[in-house]
């Protein structure tokens, strides 16, 4: 019986866009779509500047556009660039599944493997949700206790899902593809005391530049075990833990695919998915109330146990970036903005001296209630584990309370095209984009199938 890499490699090999279902498209167009738009913007974030420098350094020359800056550079720094850039501001979709932005990853990584080559859109999308599956599947298997580990899935699990939708793009046999996943296998990092600094993007880079490079060296000739993912010494023995199961990848391979059950979840909100049902159930309360920061007296958030993980670090962020990974600061800028932006997590924002006494306002907890009923949490996400209740408390006495079940953007709650687009024409102007041009390529974004070459919409992000 063949082991769990071989597997992949000939699951690789023998997917086609042609025999998966029809939502499985529409899916995954809406999410490479908007997975260009949050790269424009993070182009232009505080991570880009030594991102380019770093790209200027390194003196690599070649065809491949990283998208929202005038450069172009060789395939494997431009996957480096575009994936870092693609999660810059936590603002990329996310997959509970895997506890990880799978796209910002497999975009990048296919748009350096796809540079110098006339690829089309359906080729294009057939290797996403190829690359979406694998690393979705291993996610499954190996579970979330890898991510409970200290290990950030997006340097790690990423690392395979753009390897996979390189493989698919590239069309690689099936012998050499189970030697780049052994290489790849060496290559994955990625830990999650960095998450709040610049090196949490930087994972998502490294893992499309690594996978890249895993691609490269296979087809060259290096050599790798043949077993790398499920032998005792492998990559499950190594980043698992006890409940990880190389067999429960095997059986899940495109069944169904992720893409489309249960799917991926696009973001309304520039932070870390985890405090999106919080942050939209404060929202909902001060539509409802009509509450501004001086008529607030408290509010109270309570999440399942667990749930608050990601976003519990920094109660008092000093930065954007820690901005983002802190719930008590996203729903004191709720209470005090009524709105959240890009603006919202800019460095200026975090420091402003009137947030301060509004986050004293902010009292977060975990609470056994908001998991009971969920027979799942020990093996969901942060983010999606349970419930979440906000309840703000004023100072005339009024109290409401709200559930949230489900983030705007979850499957269950999925944004419609012109969401979509509304998020990809602000972030596209982020990067100085003219605004008849990116709404030209959103349009061909929107209808990615009809494209003869991804090229072409790549140059057109390209900014002079």
């Amino acid at each position: 019986m063949s082991g769990l890499t071989a597997e992949i490699a000939g699951f690789i090999a023998n997917a086609s866009l042609q025999a998966m279902p029809e939502a499985v498209l529409g899916k995954a167009k809406k999410c490479v779509a908007d997975t260009f738009g949050v790269m424009l913007a993070g182009a232009h974030s505080e991570v880009a500047p030594p991102i380019l420098r770093y790209l200027d350094q390194g003196g690599a020359r070649g065809d491949a556009a990283v998208l929202g800056t005038g450069l172009s550079t060789s395939p494997e720094m431009a996957a480096f660039a575009n994936a870092t850039f693609g999660h810059a501001l936590d603002f990329d979709d996310v997959l509970s599944m895997m506890v990880a932005h799978p796209s910002s990853v497999i975009v990048g990584a296919l748009l350096g493997a796809a540079a110098g080559k006339k690829i089309s859109g359906r080729q294009f999308l057939e290797a996403y949700i190829v690359g979406v599956e694998v690393g979705a599947k291993i996610g499954l298997g190996i579970t979330v206790g890898h991510f409970g580990r200290g290990f950030h899935s997006q340097g790690t699990l990423c690392t395979f899902s753009a390897l996979a939708g390189i493989a698919k793009l590239r069309s690689l046999d099936t012998a050499t593809t189970q030697l780049a996943f052994g290489i790849a296998s060496s290559l994955a990092s990625g830990v999650r005391r960095n998450v709040g600094t610049m090196t949490k993007p930087l994972h998502a880079g490294w893992a499309a530049r690594n996978a890249m490079a895993a691609a490269d060296l296979a087809s060259f000739g290096l050599t790798a075990a043949p077993d790398a993912l499920e032998a005792k010494t492998g990559f499950f023995g190594a980043f698992g833990v006890d409940a990880s199961d190389a067999a429960v990848t095997s059986k899940g391979l495109g069944k169904p695919w992720t893409v489309a059950d249960p799917g991926l979840a696009i973001k309304r909100f520039p932070c870390c998915h985890a405090s999106h049902r919080a942050m939209d159930g404060l929202l909902t309360l001060r539509r409802k109330m009509n509450f501004t920061v001086d008529t607030v007296k408290q509010v109270d958030c309570r999440y399942p146990p667990g749930g608050t993980t990601p976003v519990a670090s920094y109660p008092e962020p000093k930065t954007g970036l820690q901005g983002k990974f802190s719930l008590q600061y996203s729903l004191a800028a709720g209470v005090l903005d009524g709105e959240y932006t890009l603006r919202s997590f800019k460095d200026e924002a975090v420091l402003r001296p009137e947030i301060k006494p509004v986050l004293q306002k902010i009292h977060v907890t975990e609470e056994v209630h908001c998991g009971n009923n969920d027979p799942h949490l020990e093996s969901r996400s942060f983010g999606s584990r349970g419930f979440v209740e906000v309840e703000v408390t004023m100072t005339d006495g009024r109290n409401e309370m709200i559930r949230v079940d489900h983030a705007p953007g979850h499957p269950r709650r999925e944004l419609e095209w012109s969401e979509i687009q509304a998020k990809f024409m602000d972030c596209a102007s982020t990067a100085h984009i003219d605004p008849n041009g990116a709404e030209s390529v959103f349009k061909r974004l929107a209808n990615l199938e009809a494209c003869n070459d991804v090229n072409e919409i790549a140059a057109l992000l390209l900014t002079k």
